[in-house]
């Protein structure tokens, strides 16, 4: 099992002074996540999406956090690949330098983005952009093999001239891979491609379990000739929002506040909702709200013929990991059952003051990874002397 953090850079104060602030908060917490035994640290990518996530340059962001540490993983999740956001040949420059430098600790992520705001920044049109994506998943990899390398595209107009593409990637033939993954499609896409998937959703551990069942599916029946990269990488990680104090009721309450805060400022730039609201309510008001508010999601779904079991309804889910340290383990557990490889703790949620983001960290790192690390000890060692008595 890996235990990982994301960051988006989340933030209810805008100002300067304030998003600056943050971005050091959140290096600050990276440092102690490496000290106290974290796998790995993910960072998003997100344009023009005020308050949501400020995340907008994470190659900058995770070259700064790898030049701090010595053996923390680094991951892109993900780097969205819209041409003219990130042109394939960029990209794979920039990743293939990042490894370099990190010495082979970097996790590439790759997707789209997900609203008309970031793709119209571009000048893009976000349901067009699909082909641009599948072309430069499909051709970053091979930017990494030696010699020249040279495309025309018959769908994108995208034309690269032969040319060497430098550096090489430290780890050889390249760093893992993997896709942002929500709905079902992407996951079965994900799959198909022998790629890893981040399953950036709010839904549980039920949710993830089914989620689980069709990426192995999907991945158990594909086609070689499908295959992203030069090798396929087998992984689930589960998004896990997490407020963890000794205080288990303040964490519930700062938890699932942060939630509301959360979902509401996605549901400005995916669905076009109202400005989120920071309202200081104890733990039941606002799982009360939520509640209303899933309730709306589900009905406009309804109306529209789409599955209920999607993000949107996932997102005012408040059963996380919120409370006590043992209160955690157990939500943790769940997840584990529910077949994640990778638990994706989720600690800076817009209102979660950078005192409690740094606190959840340090009861994570001291108790939670502790407990699983010990775990997979025993469960290592009863299975040797199985082993023996067998022998």
């Amino acid at each position: 099992m890996k235990f990982s953090l994301i960051y988006e850079a989340q933030m209810v104060d805008t100002s300067r002074a304030n998003e600056a602030k943050v971005f050091h908060e959140t290096i600050e917490q990276c440092l102690l996540a490496e000290e106290l035994g974290f796998d790995n640290v993910w960072a998003v990518e997100h344009t023009s999406l005020t308050q949501y996530s400020h995340m907008s340059a994470p190659e900058t962001f995770l070259a700064f956090l790898a030049g701090r540490t010595t053996r923390l993983g680094i991951g892109h999740g993900v780097v969205c690949l819209p041409h003219k956001m990130n042109h394939p040949i960029k990209v794979a420059e920039r990743i293939a330098t990042l490894d370099i430098l990190s010495k082979g600790r970097l996790h590439f992520g790759m997707g789209k983005g997900g609203t008309q705001q970031e793709a119209g920044a571009f000048g893009e049109q976000l349901d067009k952009l699909q082909p641009q994506i599948d072309e430069s998943m499909n051709i970053i990899p091979k930017m990494w093999r030696d010699g020249v390398f040279e495309y025309k595209s018959a769908t994108t107009g995208l034309e690269i001239p032969p040319r060497p593409i430098h550096p090489k990637p430290y780890q050889d033939p390249h760093p893992p891979l993997y896709m942002a993954c929500t709905r079902h499609e992407t996951l079965v896409t994900a799959g198909k491609r022998g790629l890893g998937a981040l399953v950036l959703g709010f839904g549980g551990p039920e949710d993830i379990r089914k989620k689980v069942q069709t990426y192995h599916e999907s991945f158990d029946s594909r086609d070689q000739k499908d295959q992203v990269g030069e090798f396929a990488t087998r992984h689930v990680a589960a998004l896990c929002p997490a407020t963890v104090l000794d205080d288990a009721e303040r964490a519930r309450r700062v938890g699932v506040r942060g939630q509301r805060f959360f979902a509401e400022s996605l549901a400005r730039w995916y669905q076009n909702g109202p400005e989120p609201q920071v309202d200081d309510l104890d733990a039941e008001e606002t799982i009360n709200i939520m509640d209303k508010s899933r309730q709306q999601v589900e009905a406009y779904l309804g109306q529209e013929k789409i599955p209920y079991g999607t993000e949107a309804t996932g997102l005012y889910n408040a059963e996380h990991a919120y409370g006590s340290a043992a209160q955690c383990i157990n939500y943790v557990q769940q997840l584990i059952d529910a077949g994640a490889d990778e638990i994706l703790f989720l600690v800076q949620m817009g209102t979660v003051p950078g005192d409690v983001q740094l606190e959840t960290v340090r009861n994570i790192g001291k108790h939670v990874i502790p407990y699983f690390r010990e775990q997979s000890k025993k469960s290592a060692a009863a299975s040797k002397t199985k082993a023996t008595e067998v022998a």
